[in-house]
């Protein structure tokens, strides 16, 4: 079988998708190797601005423009955990490099410098990450429960979140509500 590799792409979870967790999720996958995927779920906020996060970890925040944004569940693993996809990859104690463009950090440096200087300035804030075991999500792939597209900056960075998941299906040609309407087997 040949392997492929996820590595900076889109899931865009099929409407056939019950699991809770993954239902109607927008998916950027941060890594893919033989040892398995991590990733995060980039459309789906939950109850929590980055202010108060920043405030909860006794960070002070000192510019303007970051205390609204959203703080997103990035996944079922690790949700007691902070993730942050961000532009550019910079110089963190804890980063996976996605590619020459985009990090995932782990550490609480990059929110300090956020906090303090309000670099970098494209930051996602995620509690918890989703994770695949190895030849998992290539399963999952074969049993049409993703659709997938190599990720595009502007769709993480520049779009609300509530919009993401139909623009990484317009990369694909692919409307909403017609993938809802086509759902099922033959």
């Amino acid at each position: 079988m040949q392997r492929i590799n996820l590595t900076d792409h889109f899931l865009i979870a099929m409407p056939a998708m019950v699991d809770s967790y993954f239902s109607k999720s927008l998916v950027y996958v941060a890594e893919h190797n033989e040892r398995g995927a991590l990733g995060v779920i980039v459309n789906r906020p939950i109850d929590m601005s980055l202010g108060t996060l920043l405030e909860k970890i006794d960070v002070p925040l000192e510019v303007d423009g970051f205390a609204n944004l959203p703080v997103l569940f990035g996944g079922p693993v690790q949700t007691d955990r902070g993730f942050v996809l961000h532009r550019p990859v910079g110089q963190w104690q804890s980063t996976l490099a996605i590619n020459d463009q985009v990090g995932l950090t782990s550490s609480r440096d990059i929110l300090q410098a956020v906090a303090r200087s309000g670099q970098p300035r494209d930051v996602m804030v995620t509690l918890g990450y989703a994770g695949w075991a190895a030849g998992q999500l290539e399963h999952e792939l074969t049993q049409n429960a993703w659709l997938t597209v190599l990720a595009e900056p502007h769709i993480l960075f520049e779009l609300p979140y509530e919009e993401r998941l139909a623009s990484a299906l317009e990369l694909l040609g692919v409307n909403l509500a017609n993938l809802a309407d086509a759902a099922g087997h033959a």
